[in-house]
């Protein structure tokens, strides 16, 4: 059998895309998170608050860590499986990636270790300003890595000559059509997966009576926080929609599994496409609503895929399902927090048990909301890598052969299976112990951290019965 290195190219920067995303996702929420964490303790004096940031703060730790070490190699394979498209894009991506260093990644670097390990050890207000610039540097970082992949996109503010990108407008080519929105939906896609993260972590602790006061407070906050961000996360991909029907009409014609321009297009709840006979052979659906959402208007016109050649179709029913996992998800996060607004009445939303096992298993969903749209995203703009100008096929290593890309994917599963269970496990373990009492400075000036990871202070030894998860020893972690 022949293996094609276009194909394995494309799994194997799907597998690395998807595996790292999850990450910084999560990371990006929980700065803010601690950084709101910080501010309350610095105004309030409240140990509770400290108690909480200082636990948090560990889980950062290994999921930061866990981010940097599956994100080294994203970079490397531009040149690796993509030179056409390296070279071709240099004038722009080159200076984009840059910039997200030099703003980014060194203003994190700079203030993360103060995070980690200055707390005692400098002033309060500073300790509060590193988690501040640590949550600012997630934010830039996510600005130009959006503003670099929106790019691709809906290119804007380039002249392709010759088969290069020539830059001809800053400002068109980073503020492209589709950025805003897009950073806007990334954006509170990251504050949903932290909130509900922390809420599902502090669900399951409290239905084991532990640390009642602090877990309790956390999942407050988040149930009123996700009140807000769900119901607007609809919003906010409603308007990305509409810019996504504008600019790429295609993606959204195989979000709805939709082959046939016309009105009142029914939304599809379950189809089965078809692609070689360019049909759905099974389909339940709300009649009109889909040219309802889409254009606002009951009878609007929706494309249809047969509008473009076959070779030009991204593959329809991996678009269409990831779709509807990620709008399901969606709707479900929006009834967990009406629900956890329900349950307020009394104090009931930490003591319903079945309400706290539900938020438990909701800690994963976002996780899948946003993988699923990245799968709508990314295969939805197939065959082309730079929307309209530059197809995978054009982009891809010549002197690539399907054996070495397979050598190299099936390297980069065997190294991610090794750090996922590793920081999985580690992570675990943070978990377990939970919020340990803060003991006495003295104690532990002689243990100043020397690695990353030794910032989540996990013990090698626990005694459950006796300590409740805390550390069989108190004097060594």
């Amino acid at each position: 059998m022949e293996l094609d290195p276009l194909i394995l190219s494309r799994i194997q920067f799907a597998f690395v895309v998807s595996f790292h995303a999850i990450f910084p996702v999560f990371t990006i929420g929980l700065a803010s998170y601690i950084a709101v964490l910080e501010g309350l303790a610095f105004k309030t004096e409240n140990p509770v608050w400290v108690k909480l940031s200082a636990f948090w703060t560990k889980v950062f730790a290994v999921v930061f860590g866990m981010g940097v070490v599956s994100g080294i190699v994203m970079s490397f394979q531009f040149g690796t499986n993509w030179s056409n498209f390296a070279q071709a894009s240099a004038n722009f991506l080159g200076p984009m990636l840059s910039y997200e260093v030099v703003t980014a990644f060194f203003l994190e670097a700079a203030f993360l270790g103060v995070l980690l390990f200055g707390r005692d050890k400098v002033p309060a207000g500073v300790h509060l300003f590193a988690a501040i610039m640590v949550a600012t540097g997630t934010f830039i970082s996510s600005f130009w890595i959006l503003a670099a992949n929106s790019w691709m996109h809906t290119p804007a503010g380039i002249e392709f000559i010759d088969g290069v990108f020539h830059v001809t407008s800053w400002s068109e080519a980073i503020f492209n059509p589709s950025f805003p929105y897009r950073f806007s939906h990334m954006v509170l896609a990251s504050f949903l997966t932290g909130s509900f993260v922390v809420a599902g972590v502090s669900a399951w602790y409290l239905l084991k009576g532990r640390e009642v006061e602090a877990n309790r407070k956390a999942l407050s906050m988040c149930l009123w926080l996700l009140l807000f961000l769900a119901p607007t996360q609809a919003v906010v991909g409603d308007f990305h929609g509409l810019n996504t029907l504008e600019h790429q009409p295609m993606k959204v014609a195989a979000m709805e599994g939709n082959w046939e321009t016309s009105r009142n297009v029914p939304l599809l709840l379950f189809a089965i496409p078809d692609q070689e006979s360019q049909t759905n052979l099974f389909e339940i659906g709300i009649p009109s609503l889909a040219s309802m959402i889409l254009t606002h208007e009951w009878d609007g016109k929706v494309p249809g895929l047969k509008e473009i050649p076959v070779a030009q179709q991204p593959p329809v029913g991996i678009v269409f399902w990831s779709f509807r996992v990620m709008v399901g998800l969606g709707l479900l996060m929006i009834a967990f927090a009406v629900t956890g607004l329900i349950l307020r009445a009394g104090g009931r939303y930490w003591r319903t048990r079945w309400f706290l096992q539900g938020m438990r298993f909701m800690s994963i969903a976002p996780f899948l909301a946003v993988l699923a749209g990245w799968f709508v995203t990314e295969i939805g703009r197939a065959p082309w890598l730079v929307y309209g100008m530059m197809t995978q096929a054009e982009a891809v290593t010549p002197s690539l052969t399907g054996g070495m890309a397979l050598f190299t994917l099936i390297g980069y599963i065997v190294v991610y299976a090794l750090v996922f269970s590793a920081g999985v496990y580690y992570l675990m373990r943070v978990l377990y112990v939970g919020m340990e009492d803060e003991h006495d400075d003295d104690e532990h000036e002689a243990e100043r951290p020397k690695r990353p990871f030794s910032a989540a202070h996990v013990p090698f030894e626990i005694d459950e019965d006796e300590h409740h998860g805390k550390p069989a020893s108190q004097g060594g972690h």
